[in-house]
């Protein structure tokens, strides 16, 4: 059951791979003779054209995709005799709920160097969202995947444009294309649970040099100028990374680059460095600031970072795992997912996951207030406590930390702060304070006030104040 939302979204997570760079001794002969790889730009007209026997490879069944839901037609095409036709499934769809994978090319890659967009044409039985398209995705290295923006289809052929962020990088790519598409809402056009199939044709899929794909503007962090606190140890991804172009009809079109499109840079690498995959790796004290270049294009959006020396490492937890609910800690198993920064309307908190010498810690910044949703609502019937581990380096600093019972219909009332008048939350209330700077506090909550006798759909912590800290070991537990 989803907290805010109940949305079910299914989504390929764009990963990159390691670089390996072998260095030589010797000096490279003039003679040496560097292998090509073909241009060939179609990927689908007619037929598949350069690809695997088994040109379509689909996403694993045991996530729920649907294997029986690819195929061409020879009675629909935009141009020729044949095309692409994917009858997405219903939910309920016992072969499974979304269609979706990647085209590979047959050969050792093609260089794309000399084109600056995919593009293709599609159509669909009725007006729907696809939700996933791009390129570069390869089930391997996946080093330059792009993620285009979901594409809304009309029941009308339709061309549509996904831009290349650097065409110079793809000189030996072997993902041509890849999609995922569920169900589609008969309501609102929006995934609930009430989705079902429709159909849709994509044709005359192929790279091409429109000439027309412009003014670049990259972004990382979502294009914000951020501040964090940071530790030895500490590692991290950059993300929010994006790259807009202007149309051929003057269109905005967004796309999601990896990583490796980009070259990042620290302005104090004696503090932090940045790897190709956009990780960052904290190695002493001082700031430093993450920029990065697109194309060699100055990306939108920064992160400063002040790194403090050695993060203690957090209280090791002593209870029984058999007496413990926990949302976050390294020492017991989760009984939920969470999402740490929910973005409530207002809320000024930026939020980041450190690995700290192998210890995995949320830090907060500029905390005003913000929630940790639980993704599944927890029975705590039996529990007595919260835990939490909490950690600041600035004088004076508290929390306010509410824990949340979201009631019967699993939903976080949207009167976050000011009672719940309209729905079934009850919560309770307790200020961290107290806090010794540069040191763990740990703190043992009571669940009492109104969730001593509801607390059998713990839904969410809200956290107010700060509003820099770092938390950790976050549990309910029967004392």
């Amino acid at each position: 059951m989803k907290i805010v939302n109940n949305i079910k979204v299914k989504f390929l997570g764009i990963i990159a791979a390691i670089l390996v760079l072998v260095s030589c001794e010797r000096d490279i002969s003039d003679e040496a003779v560097f292998a090509t790889f073909s241009n060939n730009p179609d990927i689908y007209t007619d037929n598949p054209v350069g690809l695997t026997d088994e040109f379509f490879v689909s996403f694993d069944p045991a996530l729920g995709a649907n294997t029986e839901a690819f195929g061409t037609d020879n009675n629909v095409a935009y141009e020729g005799t044949s095309s692409i036709r994917i009858d997405v499934p219903a939910p309920d769809d016992p072969n499974g709920s979304f269609v979706g994978g990647i085209f590979l090319d047959r050969g050792a890659g093609r260089n794309l160097t000399g084109y600056d967009a995919l593009t293709f044409w599609a159509r669909g039985s009725t007006t729907a969202t696809v939700g996933l398209v791009g390129f570069g995705t390869d089930f391997e290295e996946n080093k330059f995947a792009v993620a285009g923006p979901s594409i809304r289809l009309s029941t009308d052929w339709k061309k549509y444009i996904i831009p290349i962020p650097d065409p110079s990088k793809l000189i030996q790519e072997r993902g041509m294309f890849v999609f995922s598409a569920g169900g589609l809402d008969v309501i609102d056009n929006i995934p609930n649970g009430n989705e079902i199939g429709f159909t849709f044709w994509m044709d005359e899929i192929r790279f091409e040099n429109l000439g027309t794909v412009a003014q670049l503007r990259p972004a990382i962090f979502s294009g914000q100028d951020l501040a964090q606190q940071t530790f030895i140890g500490s590692t991290r991804v950059i993300g929010g990374l994006r790259a807009t172009f202007n149309g051929p009809t003057g269109e905005n079109i967004t796309v999601g680059p990896a990583p490796s499109y980009f070259n990042f840079s620290s302005s104090n690498p004696s503090v932090a460095f940045v790897n190709e995959l956009g990780e960052i790796q904290v190695i002493g004290e001082g700031t430093t600031t993450i920029t990065a270049q697109l194309d060699d294009v100055l990306a939108e959006g920064s992160l400063e970072l002040t790194s403090g020396g050695e993060l203690p490492l957090s209280p090791t937890p002593t209870q029984a795992a058999e007496d413990v609910r926990s949302i976050y800690s390294d020492s017991y198993t989760s009984v939920t997912n969470s999402d740490f920064n929910p973005g409530f309307g207002g809320s000024t908190t930026q939020t980041t996951e450190a690995s700290l010498n192998g210890n995995n810690v949320q830090i907060y910044a500029n905390n005003n207030f913000t929630g940790i949703l639980f993704d599944n609502t927890v029975d705590g019937s039996e529990m007595t406590h919260l835990h939490v581990d909490v950690y600041t380096q600035s004088p004076g600093t508290s929390v306010e930390i509410q824990i949340r019972d979201v009631g019967a219909n699993g939903e976080l009332e949207t009167n976050v702060f000011n009672g719940f008048p309209d729905g079934d939350d009850k919560d309770f209330r307790f200020t961290a304070d107290g806090l010794q700077v540069g040191q763990w506090t740990s703190f043992e909550i009571p669940l009492g006030g109104d969730i001593a006798t509801q607390k059998n759909n713990l839904g969410a912590l809200i956290l107010v104040g700060g509003p820099d800290f770092i938390l950790d070991n976050i549990y309910f537990y029967k004392e």
